[in-house]
């Protein structure tokens, strides 16, 4: 049975030759593990691997994992779906949100974010294939949005996050998240930042630039969502991160 650190290895690997093949240079390709509805030993784990940046998509579970792992030096993204009443918890326990979609959001953060903590890293969720059933701001919305949340004060706006509509065809993959690199360059501003790929997508996502991929399943195997782990989750009312494979 392979181990975390055993599938690290392998996703550090695919990172690289995909970088190699896109020719960037692979240290620009941030490995962003995915660890939602995995226990805190598993992430643990990945840390001794090497790993310092992971993602969560529940808060309450979230903010239980931190606590049990305050000892080691972790960088925490939240990468699902936010309500009001959960801006300020994430503002004052997270290093990055990627998921942003609507400039109320954006503004409880940047009063919310504790003013002895660097800004807030931003990324603006976009809903590039039109899913009705995925969170994301529309693309003809997103310069108003960028504009505006580039002005906030607590806040550091880097870039887009955006989860294409599954495909298994290289081409289809290409195609959406080139849609998400040319939305960002349109833009116009000064951002550094493509939050895009998962673990069956990510060659495709770095062919087209990402800079962070986001992974969990190819690390850490497939995700229990049955009863126990929702007993265990106070957030797993809330809409899931439209079922996020990573």
């Amino acid at each position: 049975m392979s181990t975390i650190a055993d599938n690290i290895s392998q996703v550090s690997a695919r990172i690289a030759a995909a970088a190699v093949t896109a020719q960037r240079a692979p240290g620009a390709i941030g490995l962003l593990a995915v660890s939602k509805t995995k226990p805190a030993a598993a992430v643990r784990e990945a840390f001794a691997a090497g790993i310092c940046d992971f993602g969560e998509n529940y808060l309450q579970e979230a903010l239980g994992k931190q606590d049990e792992l305050k000892d080691i030096p972790l960088i925490w993204h939240f990468i699902g779906p936010i309500q009001s009443n959960k801006t300020r918890a994430i503002a004052e326990h997270f290093a990055w949100v990627h998921s942003v979609d609507r400039l109320k959001i954006a503004q409880r953060l940047s009063e919310q974010r504790p003013a002895e903590l660097p800004a807030l890293n931003i990324c603006i969720q976009v809903n590039v294939s039109g899913e009705a059933s995925k969170s994301g701001c529309a693309p003809a919305d997103l310069p108003a949005l960028a504009q505006a949340i580039g002005e906030l004060p607590n806040l550091r706006l880097r870039g887009l996050m955006a989860i294409p509509e599954p495909s298994d065809d290289r081409a289809a993959q290409d195609a959406a998240f080139a849609r998400v690199r040319t939305l960002q360059e349109d833009l116009n501003l000064p951002l550094d930042t493509l939050s895009m790929g998962m673990s069956h997508d990510l060659e495709a996502a770095i062919a087209q630039g990402a800079t962070w991929v986001r992974i969990g399943t190819a690390l850490f195997g497939a995700r229990d969502y049955g009863q126990d782990t929702t007993r265990a989750n106070p957030d797993a009312g809330l809409p899931p991160f439209t079922k996020d494979p990573s």
